[in-house]
C-alpha cells in the first residue's frame, strides 16, 4: 500500500506575513502538501501565491487543487507550471479541473459550456501540458486548442512534475485515469447552473464504485495511481450530527464516508486505515479550518 500523504487546502490571507505563516504553521503540523484553489472569488490566485509559500518552507510540497482548465490556455499554464516549479525547486504538483461553478464564468463573460465540452477541452489540455512538461515540442491541432511546434520554457525539471485530474463526473475520472499520476474524488458534483451540489458518491457505496470506474478505466495503470479524498468535514464525534442535518445523509453513512472524519484522533487514524486498505485512498486533504483539528491525527499515523 502507498503511504499516506496529506494535504490542506488554504484559500487566503491578508499579508506576506499572514500567508507564509500559515504555510510554515501547515509544515510544522505535519502536513506534506499546501494547496490552492481556483476560483473568482475571495482566494488568492494560486501559482503565485504557492511560491510564496515556498519561500517560507523547506519540505512542503506545493499544489494547485485544482486549476480550472477554461481560465487558462495549456501553453500559458504549461510555462507557469514549469516556472512554479523551478521556484518551488521541484516541490510543486499540478492539479486540473474541468470548471463547474457556472456564477464565475458568468461573472467574467466566459462561455459555460456543456460538462462534456469542458471535460473534452481539459483532456486536449491534459495532453499539452504533459508534453510540454516533458521537454518536447509539441505539435497538436485538436478541436479546441492547436499548438504548432512549440517548446516551453523554463526547461522542465528532471524530476516530473505530478499530475492531478480531479472531479467526481464519470468522464473527467475516466480521463483521471487514463492520463493523470493522481486521480482527485470529492464525492459530490455540482447542480449544473447553481450552486447547489449533489452529493451523488459521497457515501462509502458511492465512492467504492468512483473508484471501481477508475479501476476499469485505467487498468494496468491503475497500481501507479494515487487516489486522493478531498475531506469536506473534520471534527469531534458529535459533530456528524451536524453534517447529517445538512446533507440529509444518515449518521452511520457519514460515519463511513472517507470524505467525513468525525471522532477522536484515534478513531480517525483507524478510519483512515479502512479507506486505505478498502478503496486504496491514501491521500487525503482537509480546509484549513481543520488544520489544527486533523494535526493530531497525522502525528498518530506517523507514529504507527
Amino acid at each position: 500500500m502507498r503511504p499516506f500523504r496529506f494535504g490542506v487546502s488554504i484559500r487566503s490571507a491578508a499579508s506576506r506575513r499572514e500567508w507564509q505563516e500559515k504555510a510554515r504553521r501547515a509544515e510544522a503540523s505535519g502536513f506534506d502538501v499546501l494547496l490552492v484553489a481556483d476560483h473568482l472569488a475571495e482566494c488568492l490566485p494560486p501559482l503565485t501565491a504557492l511560491c510564496s509559500a515556498a519561500d517560507a518552507t523547506e519540505r512542503l510540497r506545493l499544489g494547485t487543487f485544482v486549476v480550472n482548465n477554461d481560465f487558462r490556455h495549456p501553453v500559458l499554464l504549461a510555462r507557469e507550471a514549469a516556472t512554479v516549479d523551478l521556484l518551488t525547486d521541484g516541490r510543486f504538483e499540478l492539479g486540473l479541473g474541468a470548471g463547474h461553478m457556472k456564477h464565475e464564468y458568468d461573472e467574467v463573460g466566459l462561455r459555460f459550456d456543456a460538462p462534456a465540452v469542458r471535460v473534452a477541452r481539459l483532456a486536449e489540455s491534459v495532453t499539452i501540458v504533459k508534453r510540454l512538461l516533458a521537454g518536447e515540442e509539441t505539435t497538436f491541432v485538436g478541436e479546441h486548442y492547436t499548438v504548432r511546434a512549440h517548446r516551453g520554457f523554463p526547461a522542465p525539471s528532471p524530476a516530473r512534475v505530478p499530475i492531478l485530474v480531479g472531479g467526481n463526473g464519470r468522464r473527467v475520472l475516466q480521463l483521471a485515469a487514463r492520463e493523470a499520476d493522481i486521480v482527485g474524488f470529492t464525492g459530490f458534483s455540482q447542480v449544473e447552473g447553481s450552486r447547489d451540489v449533489n452529493l451523488s458518491h459521497f457515501t462509502y457505496a458511492g465512492a467504492a464504485r468512483r473508484v471501481a470506474l477508475v479501476r476499469d478505466q485505467a487498468g494496468e495503470r491503475f497500481d501507479g495511481l494515487e487516489l486522493n479524498a478531498l475531506v469536506q468535514h473534520v471534527g469531534p464525534p458529535e459533530s456528524v450530527d451536524e453534517v447529517a442535518a445538512r446533507t440529509g445523509l444518515g449518521r452511520d453513512e457519514l460515519l463511513d464516508s472517507p470524505f467525513v472524519l468525525a471522532g477522536t484522533p484515534a478513531t480517525l487514524a483507524d478510519r483512515l486505515h479502512e479507506h486505505r486498505e478498502r478503496l486504496g485512498l491514501s491521500y487525503f486533504v482537509v480546509f484549513e479550518p481543520a488544520m489544527d483539528a486533523f494535526a493530531p491525527v497525522i502525528a498518530r499515523l506517523r507514529a504507527d
